[in-house]
């Protein structure tokens, strides 16, 4: 009895300094006729941004020399399976490389197609010592070819200026490496428009 009334005269007392206009009666009006509820509003945290996690630049990727390939892998011999399995993928991508098959079909999906393995050459070159140079594409960068030849090197190729050959049962295809100067991804989604002749 004696904490109940002590807890009256508490809540009496809280009321009147948190209301002091309102009038005795109304807080005995109140406390006999309503519930006091004590709402507890929960303030929302801001959400934490998730950080990105950020690859490695360009010097980064020179500097751990990612792209390397290590001389003792620069044997053309390790890389016919994977020109083997760029043939199989190319024949999927067109068909099956049928004899009634349309050229031009076949030239737009090579030019968007993935040339790690293919097996090209240098037909026409501004510089004399590209031509004749024949291997499998390793690597395919903005403005240069990595290939390996039958001869265990590895030729830095540039595209500008070049003209490349590549044949794949019976039907050859021409790239022109200055229409080329795109990354493999991004001449995913590039569209490319046939014309008659075009200038080294």
């Amino acid at each position: 009895p004696q904490d109940s009334e002590k807890a009256k005269t508490f809540v009496h007392a809280f009321l009147k300094r948190s209301m002091p206009k309102m009038k005795d009666e109304a807080i005995q009006d109140m406390l006999t006729r309503k519930a006091v509820v004590l709402e507890h509003y929960h303030k929302k945290q801001p959400k934490q941004k998730r950080k990105k996690t950020k690859g490695f630049t360009a010097k980064q990727r020179r500097e751990l020399r990612l792209f390397e390939i290590e001389p003792e892998q620069q044997r053309y011999a390790i890389f016919l399976p994977l020109h083997e399995l760029w043939k199989q993928y190319i024949r999927d991508l067109c068909h099956g490389l049928k004899p009634d098959a349309q050229p031009h079909m076949i030239q737009g999906k090579l030019l968007k197609a993935d040339l790690h393995g293919a097996i090209v050459t240098v037909t026409k070159s501004k510089c004399p010592s590209y031509v004749g140079i024949t291997g499998i594409i390793l690597q395919e960068f903005k403005h240069i070819f990595k290939i390996i030849t039958k001869e265990d090197k590895l030729k830095v190729v540039p595209k500008l200026n070049n003209v490349f050959s590549l044949e794949l049962d019976g039907f050859i295809s021409y790239i022109y490496g200055s229409k080329f100067l795109l990354r493999a991804s991004e001449r995913s989604a590039k569209k490319f428009k046939l014309k008659g002749t075009i200038d080294l």
